[in-house]
């Protein structure tokens, strides 16, 4: 009878010596996770994503990362979020079984370092355990999601107190429903920065002053998979050139005299896990450009007064009303910089491109006015239709503060045409557009005497010419504008 060591020659194939056994167990445990883990990811000595094996590919979307490319080569702390990778690098020492929260879900992971012949960590191989965690799992997983929470909650309550004035830290307060309009111009941009929303590549927003771009900014964060992380908004036009470099990157404690013992967290820190707005971006200094453009390529900055380099994962959206490529021809924003924010693009229209969204704006301009306890004036379908033949060289801002000295100069409820017209010469904020040229000399008194239905009957002719100019002679999106139906324009139409 042979024995138990003997048995078909199995037992006596296992090696003895330390060496080969621990060789072997490495082996069979990689073997073991490749087939029956969700993914693996290797990160190298510099902390950069080298590798991901095919399980691994299909969290790429829900990270944020359409392509591959987008993702292997870059810090892995710029592209998953509340990684421990750094750790493993630093202290030689895996931490085998972990609970892992991002953009993509919770997980199970092990992080395991790999050295080379000398002992020295040369990287770190990632590996997820469970993706959907089993149910004897479910109640820690459920107790660390609840952590996880309350502990992002104290963030964004920090962040917000350490926030100077010029920056605001706060969650996103307008969505896509807030961009008002339903023109072909306004469902256009809405469509483009929903698909942006669903990226995580910086996002360069282009218009003029007041078409809207810092309310988009809001809606993309709050659509996208970063919404539960904070958004901080800072206009560059607003911070002295001298203080920029420290608002965004901080300042190391007792950095120079006079500096705050405690040190102070920069901006792309305070984002950290969510979205960093910059507006007005074409007013940044060139001296500063460069290291704003080493920040989004690395995901890591170097705070004043510092020599540690600080990780950060933060979502950048940036805007401008500059022609930003009239700035880089000019040798006043590097090229490297440009192409970098550009990456998607999102043109904001002004607002004499969509026209026809003006009566919805006005009434919801209204409703804002009157939450904010002034009166909006109520104005005829000719006043309407005055204000959506105007220019509006300062876009949605200029029609809203036309509205406010409307509701402050009116000497009665209702406003029409001609009261608004001589509001709109009045203000000095807009080129007036009526329908018909003004006279070149001042009316007579007979002028003035005229039956009162004559001089409404006329003011009427001229507010449908201009409502029927602003649509190109579109019958049906005049009638709209003008608020009143098809049948009674037609009537007007053929009456004058």
């Amino acid at each position: 009878m042979r024995s138990p060591n003997q048995s078909a020659g199995v037992t006596n194939a296992l090696p003895r010596d330390a060496a080969s056994i621990l060789e072997l167990a490495a082996r069979s445990m990689f073997d073991l996770f490749a087939s029956a883990s969700e993914g693996m990811l290797l990160v190298d000595r510099d902390a950069r994503v080298v590798w991901i094996n095919d399980q691994y590919r299909r969290f790429l979307p829900a990270l944020g990362y359409p392509r591959e490319e987008d993702f292997v080569g870059h810090p892995v702390s710029s592209v998953v979020q509340h990684t421990q990778m750094h750790q493993v690098l630093q202290t030689g020492k895996p931490i085998l079984i972990d609970l892992l929260h991002n953009r993509a879900g919770t997980f199970v992971v092990s992080r395991i370092p790999l050295r080379d012949d000398a002992g020295e960590v040369i990287g770190v191989l990632g590996i997820v355990l469970f993706d959907q965690p089993t149910t004897n799992l479910q109640p820690l997983i459920a107790k660390f999601a609840q952590l996880q929470q309350d502990l992002d909650d104290a963030r964004r309550e920090l962040a917000k107190k350490t926030a100077p004035s010029a920056l605001a830290t706060r969650a996103a307060r307008y969505s896509f429903a807030s961009f008002v309009g339903s023109s072909p111009a306004a469902a256009e941009v809405k469509r483009q920065a929903r698909r942006a929303a669903q990226s995580s590549s910086p996002i360069l927003l282009l218009g003029e002053t007041g078409t809207g771009k810092e309310l988009l900014a809001h809606a993309i964060h709050g659509a996208s998979a970063r919404a539960g992380g904070p958004l901080v908004s800072v206009n560059i036009a607003a911070v002295p050139d001298t203080l920029l470099e420290s608002e965004f990157f901080g300042v190391a404690p007792g950095a120079f005299t006079g500096a705050d013992r405690r040190g102070r967290v920069g901006k792309f820190k305070l984002a950290d896990g969510g979205t960093l707005f910059l507006d007005e971006i074409g007013d940044m200094p060139l001296s500063l450009q460069a290291k704003l453009l080493r920040a989004l390529q690395e995901g890591e900055m170097e705070p004043l007064g510092s020599n540690e380099l600080v990780r950060f994962d933060a979502r950048v959206i940036a805007a401008t009303s500059r022609d930003l490529q009239a700035l880089v021809q000019g040798g006043q924003f590097r090229e490297d910089l440009y192409y970098r924010l550009n990456v998607l693009p999102v043109r904001v229209p002004p607002l004499r491109e969509r026209r026809s969204d003006i009566p919805a704006l006005i009434e919801v301009l209204g409703e804002d006015m009157a939450q904010r306890g002034s009166h909006p004036p109520e104005l005829s379908e000719g006043a309407v239709a005055l204000l959506a033949a105007q220019q509006w060289r300062g876009n949605i801002r200029e029609l809203r503060n036309v509205l406010e000295q409307a509701a402050l100069r009116a000497d009665t409820d209702r406003l029409e045409a001609e009261q608004m017209e001589a509001l709109l010469r009045q203000s000095g904020l807009t080129h007036v557009q009526p329908a018909a040229a003004p006279p070149s000399s001042p009316p007579d008194a007979g002028d003035l005497l005229r039956p009162l239905a004559e001089q409404v009957a006329e003011l009427e002719q001229r507010a449908i010419a201009a409502a029927m100019a602003a649509t190109g002679g579109n019958k049906l999106a005049a009638a709209r504008l003008l608020n009143m139906s098809r049948a009674t324009l037609y009537a007007r139409l053929a009456e004058h």
